[in-house]
């Protein structure tokens, strides 16, 4: 589209009744042609000054990128060593009980542990030891088959002593009550079980020799061992 201005005069009489004097040098220009100076003007090159080389070396003006200060360390803290002493309590060893050893006639070959109680004999007096070996001979054993330990010369000792020595798998224990080997009460004369071991409580020897009723039901206590 043309521009809305003119510079006619005929045209602008149409417009103003007043007399209107253009004056030389002030032209008229339209909106457009004032909008094309101005880009032309934004638009036309902006001549680049020269750049020096010390400029392109050392772009920034007063510093001197080249040289890196030198930056010193801060030392860590030093953190003193403490020694705690620890005092470890001193326990007195503990003693191993001494093994018990005994003093017996027999060679236990069959862990048959026969014991007697007698402070004034070996084994008994001379009647004892006659029932004694008429009890041995009537479950056939010999000497060589069983171990034969007088308790008198051992008191207090215990069942467990005894088996942990020994490892006997039947016991006679003539005038050696249940008490005397820390066991529970057991009737005498007759077979009882101790784990599985087998147990016979009589009465000492020479008491048992005095004493049918208590033979009598020995003797049948024996024909059950078996052996």
């Amino acid at each position: 589209m043309g521009s809305e201005l003119t510079t006619n005069g005929d045209a602008l009489r149409l417009f103003f009744t007043d007399d209107i004097y253009l004056i030389k040098g002030e032209e008229v220009f339209s909106t457009g042609e004032v909008l094309e100076s101005d880009l032309q003007k934004v638009s036309a090159p902006i001549p680049a000054e020269p750049i020096a080389a010390a400029d392109l070396e050392n772009p920034v003006s007063g510093v001197d990128t080249g040289t890196v200060a030198a930056v010193t360390p801060i030392p860590a803290p030093v953190i003193p060593s403490v020694t705690i002493p620890i005092t470890i309590p001193q326990f007195p060893a503990i003693e191993k009980p001494a093994a018990l050893s005994f003093k017996y006639l027999g060679q236990n070959k069959k862990k048959i542990l026969i014991l007697v109680n007698d402070a004034d004999h070996e084994v008994s007096d001379e009647a004892g030891r006659e029932l004694l070996r008429k009890i041995v001979k009537s479950i056939n054993l010999t000497a060589s088959d069983f171990a034969l330990l007088n308790y008198a010369k051992y008191p207090k000792t215990s069942f467990l002593d005894l088996q942990q020595h020994f490892s006997s798998v039947l016991v006679f224990a003539f005038g050696v009550s249940a008490a005397d080997l820390q066991l529970p009460s057991h009737p005498e004369n007759k077979i009882v079980m101790e784990g599985d071991v087998r147990v016979i409580f009589s009465g000492e020897l020479r008491k048992l020799e005095q004493d049918p009723g208590g033979k009598k039901t020995l003797w049948g206590s024996l024909k059950q061992l078996g052996l």
